[in-house]
């Protein structure tokens, strides 16, 4: 990489931090800082801004803050502080949370400008991704890509009688009872029989052993709360 890119990493496990520095100092023309804490990250990168600008910042979602004194929770509030203040740093994601509904909402909301696994973590992974933020452009790792493909296309498929279905299922023992509580757009109430055909469809779209696995694969989706 041409020139020096100025790299903040925060993650609140040491261990973690190690690791992936021992792949990010494999990689030339990096400077590289550290911090367990996303309130000081975000003091190191207001208090360079005129002087020696960070570049880009990495940093996990979840953080397990022992201090109470704490401002910025986790990851999500660090990259909306960093959002409000307009700080110009391009943002990445390094974490190990891969929940389909989690990363949709992180990408959707936050739009950072990769979210990388820390299984996926490796020398060649981070180079590409980091050459990508240089450019501008968004770098995802394959599973992340994969999940968000599959929430699209869920959503192509899902219509208001899906969704009124999958959050009614979970509070009747029999799929008879849904009877007069699922209505068409028309206002019109969908019957069993149709609502069973429905749930068919529905099970094959979502790949769900059963009407319990759909429910639960519905969550994970984001589709239901």
């Amino acid at each position: 990489m041409a020139g020096q890119t100025k790299i903040l990493l925060v993650d609140d496990h040491q261990l973690i931090i190690e690791g992936i520095l021992s792949f990010l100092k494999k990689i030339d023309g990096l400077e590289i800082e550290t911090t367990n804490s996303c309130d000081e990250a975000f003091s190191k990168l207001k208090s360079n801004l005129h002087t020696n600008p960070f570049h880009i910042v990495f940093t996990d979602l979840s953080f397990d803050n022992q201090s109470r004194n704490v401002i910025l929770e986790d990851g999500e509030c660090l990259i909306k502080a960093i959002q409000k203040e307009n700080l110009p740093i391009k943002i990445g994601v390094i974490t190990g949370h891969s929940e389909t509904n989690r990363v949709f909402n992180v990408i959707h909301n936050l739009n950072p400008s990769a979210y990388i696994l820390k299984g996926n973590c490796s020398v060649d992974e981070l180079t590409f991704a980091i050459q990508k933020m240089l450019k501008d452009e968004v770098y995802y790792t394959h599973e992340i890509h994969q999940k968000l493909l599959k929430r699209a296309l869920v959503e192509i498929q899902m219509d208001d009688v899906a969704v009124q279905i999958l959050k009614e299922l979970p509070k009747h023992a029999k799929i008879s009872n849904l009877e007069g509580l699922v209505k068409k757009s028309d206002g019109s109430i969908l019957k069993v029989r149709s609502i069973e055909s429905k749930l068919s469809k529905l099970r094959a779209d979502l790949q769900a052993n059963n009407n319990t696995d759909l429910v639960l694969k519905a969550k994970e989706l984001g589709i239901i709360d």
